[in-house]
């Protein structure tokens, strides 16, 4: 449950900022938007959950460390291959944005951004959600 947070306020990172985007561009709010905000929040998820799982095992193997290096280790250890498989996707995503036909237009643009954000939330407002909000853990 200490994750839970981080990852709901990331996930809230990611929208904010696609709509806001998109506000600030004054780009009509469809129904391909939509989809890929869905689309864009299941990505996050998934790469959040990676750097999370991370950051348990490395709890469990050592108990002793405090939660900023297991986080830190965690998201260094986990960066490879996140940014590696950011990259590919957004790759793809550009392609289509470029390429594609202007009925998919809009909605490889917010992937395109999304990728970017979610990446960007995933590995600092996630991580960061949760350290800060450990200060205030009630102590026993």
């Amino acid at each position: 449950f200490k994750y839970a947070p981080g990852a709901i306020i990331s996930l809230l990172h990611d929208v904010t900022m696609i709509v806001g985007i998109f506000i600030i561009i004054q780009k009509e709010f469809n129904l391909q938007i939509v989809a890929a905000l869905l689309a864009i929040i299941g990505y996050s998820v998934n790469d959040t959950v990676i750097v999370y799982d991370r950051v348990r095992e490395n709890e469990l193997a050592h108990p002793h460390y405090k939660l900023a290096d297991n986080i830190n280790s965690s998201v260094n250890s986990t960066l490879s291959r996140t940014i590696l498989t950011s990259f590919a996707t957004f790759l793809v995503c550009l392609i289509m944005f470029l390429m594609g036909g202007s009925v998919i237009h809009d909605f490889f643009f917010a992937m395109c951004i999304g990728i970017f954000v979610g990446t960007y939330s995933s590995i600092f407002v996630a991580s960061s959600t949760t350290l800060f909000l450990e200060k205030f853990k009630l102590r026993k």
